[in-house]
């Protein structure tokens, strides 16, 4: 996961009010702080997303629902193989769902005519090198032919952990420098923070699906960027 750019927005709400006590989580002594300051702080870092998701989907024709869910069943074998070839772990390998219906055609007159059972079987795939995505995509298709369809390439962080934190770290710190500003502008001391409250959420932009080079006609998953966002809310006694 490669962290691009680190942007911060910050919301402030300073509150200065007496009051007999707090209603939210505080220490014992929290009947004794009749005066606070309340900052509101967002830290957002901007990551290039470090895994793909991708869907397939395995759909046969056959005479017979046995026959079409036995070569859904060979296509199936034929993409797992080609998924392990690929250093796609067995289980970054999900099956969605697996059905068996009949399909028919509808000519002019208005008669459905049975044209065969359509057995279809999806997968969900985590493709965790986000680089070689494209090359899953391709091995997919070149095993299950013109039995199997791409249904979407999703980009997302897998590991978010370290985007958070500095997004974290960012939030908090801005969080104190202005309260500790608001503090001086009013003539007080900055005392014990007494609350603190987290809200933090990936926001993700526009997923860019799968493309083909032009030089090899391989395709290339471009993997865009996504933002982890962290908010809080600290408040501190006087």
């Amino acid at each position: 996961m490669k962290i691009k750019s680190i942007r911060i927005i910050t919301v402030l709400t300073v509150v200065t009010a007496f009051i007999a006590g707090g209603a939210l989580v505080a220490p014992a002594n929290a009947a004794e702080v009749t005066r606070y300051i309340t900052v509101s702080a967002t830290g957002t870092t901007t990551v290039v997303p470090d895994a793909v998701r991708v869907s397939a989907t395995v759909s046969v024709l056959g005479k017979s629902s046995k026959e079409a869910l036995a070569s859904a069943g060979t296509t199936s074998t034929e993409i797992r193989k080609a998924l392990v070839a690929n250093k796609v772990a067995t289980k970054d390998v999900a099956s969605q769902s697996i059905s068996v219906n009949p399909e028919y055609t509808y000519p002019n007159n208005g008669t459905p005519v049975l044209s065969g059972y359509r057995a279809t079987q999806s997968f969900t795939i985590t493709v965790r090198a986000a680089a070689t995505a494209g090359a899953v995509v391709d091995a997919i298709v070149a095993a299950g032919g013109d039995n199997v369809q791409i249904n979407n390439a999703s980009p997302f962080v897998l590991d978010s952990d370290k985007a958070t934190e500095i997004a974290r770290e960012f939030a908090v710190k801005r969080a104190k420098a202005k309260a500790a500003s608001y503090a001086k502008l009013l003539g007080v001391k900055l005392g014990k923070v007494v609350y603190l409250n987290e809200d933090s959420a990936p926001s993700v932009y526009p997923v860019y699906v799968a493309s083909a080079k032009a030089e090899d006609a391989s395709t290339q998953i471009d993997l865009g960027e996504q933002k982890i966002t962290v908010s809080v809310t600290v408040r501190w006694g006087l």
